[in-house]
């Protein structure tokens, strides 16, 4: 019979008994067969369905990798059992009285949740060493000298020996401010989490000969 109707309540009922003891459609790790089921219904309700919504939460992290998991995806209704029987007290009661010495149920389980761990551990190992973006940011600074016989090309290069790790300086010109005196307006790119905007203004004043006051004409997120 497979897996049909996963739209209706009975496919979604099916598909839930069939995964009460069970991580994978097929074997122990995760393939095409769980691809298939997992592409044709939607994500079931966790308080109906708490079987098949573990199981969906679970394949839904391999979704960036759905085409390199091993198998042959074929439809939905090529997968499941033929014949699902609903799990009664007295079903239970027999398999107890014939299962004397115990059952391989629970090293199935133990092998199941060994190999769940190694596949999240896995996804979390490959999602941490995605690259990360890193937070960048426009500044233009107004760099004033102390009055019009301050040499502005010297005090332009003063603040350009500046030399962090991310810092990197851009275009520079010179504003009149009056008086016949002009401010250094300079701008750079940080990245925000090495690089502050303060620290970038002390070291800037750190020229006291040269430098009378810095203000930040403008900040912008790239």
């Amino acid at each position: 019979m497979g897996f049909t109707q996963l739209d209706k309540d009975s496919g979604l009922k099916t598909l839930n008994i069939f995964l009460q003891d069970k991580s994978y459609i097929e074997s122990y790790e995760p393939s095409q067969a769980d691809v298939a089921v997992f592409e044709a219904l939607n994500r079931p309700d966790s308080t109906k369905y708490p079987h098949a919504a573990r199981w969906y939460n679970h394949i839904a992290s391999y979704s960036e990798s759905f085409s390199s998991l091993p198998g042959t995806k074929k439809d939905a209704s090529s997968y499941g059992p033929d014949v699902v029987e609903t799990p009664t007290e007295e079903k239970k009661d027999d398999d107890d009285d014939v299962d004397l010495f115990g059952s391989d149920d629970e090293e199935e389980d133990e092998e199941a949740e060994r190999q769940k761990a190694e596949r999240l551990a896995e996804y979390r190992r490959k999602k941490e060493a995605k690259p990360k973006v890193i937070a960048k940011s426009m500044v233009i600074l107004d760099v004033k000298p102390w009055d019009d016989t301050t040499d502005l090309a010297e005090m332009e290069k003063f603040v350009r020996s500046i030399e962090l790790d991310g810092l990197v300086w851009g275009a520079s010109k010179l504003v009149p401010v009056g008086y016949g005196i002009n401010k250094l307006q300079i701008s750079c790119v940080v990245e925000d989490d090495k690089v502050g905007v303060d620290d970038l203004e002390e070291r800037i004043t750190g020229f006291e000969e040269h430098v009378q006051s810095v203000d930040v004409a403008a900040f912008n997120k790239l």
